[in-house]
This record gives structure tokens, C-alpha cells and sequence, in this order.
């Protein structure tokens, strides 16, 4: 009997792609649905684990995609143009809106280490007690742990969504041994998935974590690759500021020239600079107000 070698082969010969029988595979049974999850989610935390992964602009990346499908549950109509907009363009005084302030939920919930007091932080009018309340109804293995807190909310609070999927992520990652919550579920869920129960929702909550996880894997090493090219290209740059103004791609879904650590017309200068090399995309496609990312 012979096996085939794992395929480690990637974006810069380091990260391991996920293996094909995981990608290619069509499980039925919750049992071979949750055998493809368990190994989807260990590579991803293979991956999560080497250092050339920019984690903290993964993170941002990963939580846009999470907060437009949370504002798609909703019914409303803003996709990941209009929450990059809404917050990064956020003036202050302002207020993000009903999207906005989905989208920042994410984004303080996964910048900073699990936790109860994190999470208080992230989920604003939510009292500590429930959360770690809710983190508590989950048991088991980590999916289902995860399944029975992503419940646990809803059944107290049906349109909860964001709050119970933001710590259902929170309970996957404790599980886990992750260190920072990862947006995964809610990328992966269809609005119908929410208002299951019992083995149904976990069902349907291996299968998103398989979806989530391959796409997770692929945006990484897109990332890491990205991040790799804007770092040699930031040896070659000699404007002041220029190194925290890199610093910032490096972390960020998305960067406004204003927020850079350069005056405004160098600030300017410095993004149509990276984009000619190649090591920046200007992300709205507008000649005014823009925002640029990795």
C-alpha cells in the first residue's frame, strides 16, 4: 500500500495548502460532516500558527467578511464597500449606523485576546454575567461547544445574531486553544441556519466551518503572500513616517491616507507610490475619499 505525500507547496513554498480530500469531499452524515470539519480546522490551525501569517490583517480581513454576512442576515443591503466606508470614513462625533456598528462588534471582538471582559468590550449593552453565562452553556467538543452557545443566544434572543455568533466564535476559539477569536461561522451559515436546533445546527455548523476554513486557509496565504511583497518594497522607502505608515497596511483591512502618519499630501503621495509597486490595491475605486489595503 502507498501514500501520497501531503501537499506542502504554497504561496512562498511555506504554507501547507489544504489537503484536496478536504476540499473535494461530500459528506452527508453528521459524522463524516464533522470528521471534515475537525481536519479543515486543524490545518487552519496549522496555518494560524506559523509567523509569516500577517495575523493581525488576517484577523480585520476575516471580520469584514464576517460583519457582511451578519448585515445580509439582517436584510440590509451594505456589502463590504459600504461597512469599509462607513467606518473608516467614520468622522468623529458621527455615528456608524445599524451596518457600522456590525461590523465594529467584529472587529473589537477579534483584535484582542478571548475573553469575557473583551467580549463585554465588543458587544456593547450586553452585561458581563450573560456572556460568560452563554460562553458556559457550551460543553463538549469544540463545534458542538460552539453549536450550543450559537443556540443558547438565540433561544434567549432570536434576533441576537451578531452577539451569538460573535461568541459562539469566542467559544470555538477557547475550545481551540486560540488565543484571539476568529471569525468563522458566520461567513459560512445561511440565514435559515440560525433558527436550528439540536443536531441540525450542528450539522450545519460543521459544514460552515469546512467552507470557512479552506476560504480562511486560501485568504491567508493570498495575505501572506501580499504582506511579504509590501515589506521588501518598504526597504526601498525613504519618506519619513513611511515605516508606521507600512505598519498599518500590515494590520488593517483597510487604511484611509488620513489616518496615516504622514501630512495629508505625503500621506497621499506615500499610497500612489505602493500601489505603482504593486504592494498596496486602492480598494474603492473612486478618485476621492479612498481607502487602500494589502
Amino acid at each position: 500500500m502507498t501514500f501520497s505525500r501531503p501537499d506542502h507547496t504554497s504561496d512562498l513554498d511555506t504554507l501547507p495548502r489544504m489537503p484536496a480530500w478536504v476540499t473535494s469531499a461530500r459528506a452527508e452524515t453528521l459524522e463524516d460532516v464533522a470528521f471534515l470539519s475537525g481536519a479543515a480546522l486543524n490545518h487552519l490551525h496549522l496555518v494560524l500558527g506559523r509567523v509569516e501569517v500577517p495575523q493581525a490583517l488576517l484577523s480585520d480581513r476575516l471580520a469584514l467578511r464576517a460583519a457582511e454576512a451578519c448585515v445580509a442576515f439582517s436584510g440590509r443591503p451594505e456589502r463590504a464597500g459600504e461597512l469599509r466606508d462607513v467606518v473608516h470614513l467614520l468622522r468623529p462625533g458621527d455615528l456608524p449606523g445599524p451596518a457600522g456598528e456590525t461590523y465594529l462588534a467584529w472587529r473589537r471582538a477579534a483584535e484582542r485576546p478571548v475573553s469575557v471582559k473583551a467580549l463585554h468590550r465588543a458587544l456593547r449593552g450586553q452585561e458581563v454575567a450573560q456572556i460568560a453565562g452563554w460562553l458556559d452553556a457550551g460543553q463538549g467538543a469544540p463545534v458542538t461547544r460552539a453549536a450550543m452557545v450559537l443556540e443558547a443566544v438565540l433561544t434567549e434572543g432570536p434576533r441576537a445574531d451578531v452577539s451569538a455568533l460573535i461568541l459562539a466564535d469566542a467559544a470555538l476559539a477557547q475550545a481551540l486553544g486560540w488565543g484571539h477569536l476568529v471569525p468563522l461561522l458566520a461567513a459560512g451559515l445561511k440565514r435559515a441556519d440560525l433558527r436550528k436546533h439540536g443536531d441540525d445546527l450542528r450539522l450545519a455548523c460543521h459544514r460552515a466551518l469546512i467552507f470557512s476554513a479552506i476560504e480562511s486557509v486560501r485568504q491567508a496565504a493570498d495575505l501572506t503572500r501580499r504582506a511579504a511583497h509590501l515589506k521588501a518594497v518598504a526597504l526601498k522607502l525613504r519618506a519619513k513616517g513611511a515605516g508606521g505608515a507600512v505598519d498599518m497596511f500590515l494590520t488593517r483591512d483597510a487604511v484611509a491616507p488620513s489616518a496615516l502618519p504622514l501630512p495629508d499630501r505625503a500621506a497621499r503621495r506615500l499610497c500612489d507610490r505602493l500601489v505603482d509597486l504593486g504592494a498596496v490595491r486602492e480598494l474603492t475605486g473612486r478618485d476621492t475619499f479612498r481607502l487602500y489595503g494589502v
